[in-house]
């Protein structure tokens, strides 16, 4: 595929998702996860039984989804955080069903994925866990995050916060989302996903996705030097790995 070209201003907030949706307020109002038995029937069998066999499909097929050391996450009992780059649309929201099962997997998700009319429950349904956009609902979020973390599932932030697509580099990003390991005492993973050549020129490039070993909060720490300490592992092992790009199907450009 011919390589596009990109032009940014401010590598930590300009956003190329291309999606120009109106969000709808999450604030403490919002159900953030839903208690009803058949909501959660329902949810299992659109989870188990369609959606993670169709994404596998995909994700194989079109991405050519690779996995290194995937085998890592078994140290993780329980619960646990997935830190990863965030460079897809598609793929990131499916490769951490994939990579975390059988656990189930929730991905941080922001406003605008349940503000289209008619699809935000399925959103919730395949695990959309939505971020509050106002402060009154930080506290209900971060209810609902210890709620998952006492239900053996994993949890999957984009600290980067706005998609770059196919970007072979990693943006800086504060500790601020580390917060959530942290108080719930969980261990977090880092996930990369990196960029091959593949033989067929019309499909995109193959992805291939680097899990590291699990890093855990340090007790020894206070909050605030544990969020930092868990971000700079997290981050070196990121910067590390994006190393391994093989293709820049996107050129990112900064304006001067």
């Amino acid at each position: 595929m011919k390589q596009k070209k990109i032009y940014y201003s401010d590598i930590v907030n300009d956003d190329f998702s291309g999606t120009h949706i109106r969000a709808r307020t999450v604030d403490e109002n919002f159900k953030y996860l839903h208690k009803s038995l058949i909501w959660k029937g329902i949810s299992a069998f659109l989870y188990y039984c369609i959606a993670l066999p169709l994404v596998l499909v995909i994700d194989r097929v079109w991405f050519g989804l690779r996995f290194e050391n995937r085998k890592a996450l078994k140290k993780c009992r329980g619960s646990f955080f997935i830190y990863g780059n965030h460079t897809q649309h598609l793929a990131d929201a499916t490769v951490p069903a994939l990579v975390s099962f059988p656990k189930r997997a929730y991905v941080v998700a922001g406003a605008d994925a349940v503000s289209i009319k008619g699809i935000g429950w399925l959103v919730q349904m395949l695990g959309g866990l939505i971020l509050h956009n106002v402060p009154s609902g930080r506290s209900a979020f971060r209810s609902a995050v210890s709620e998952i973390c006492g239900k053996n599932s994993s949890i999957t932030i984009y600290p980067e916060a706005h998609i770059w697509p196919y970007y072979t580099g990693i943006r800086e990003f504060s500790p601020a989302s580390f917060v959530y390991p942290v108080q719930n005492g969980k261990p977090v993973a880092a996930i990369v996903t990196t960029y091959r050549k593949r033989l067929l020129k019309f499909l995109p490039p193959g992805i291939t996705v680097y899990v590291s070993d699990p890093f855990y909060p340090d007790p020894e720490l206070g909050d605030e030097e544990a969020k930092q300490s868990l971000r700079d592992q997290v981050y070196a092992f990121m910067c590390e790995k994006a190393q391994n790009n093989e293709v820049e199907y996107i050129k990112y450009i900064r304006r001067d």
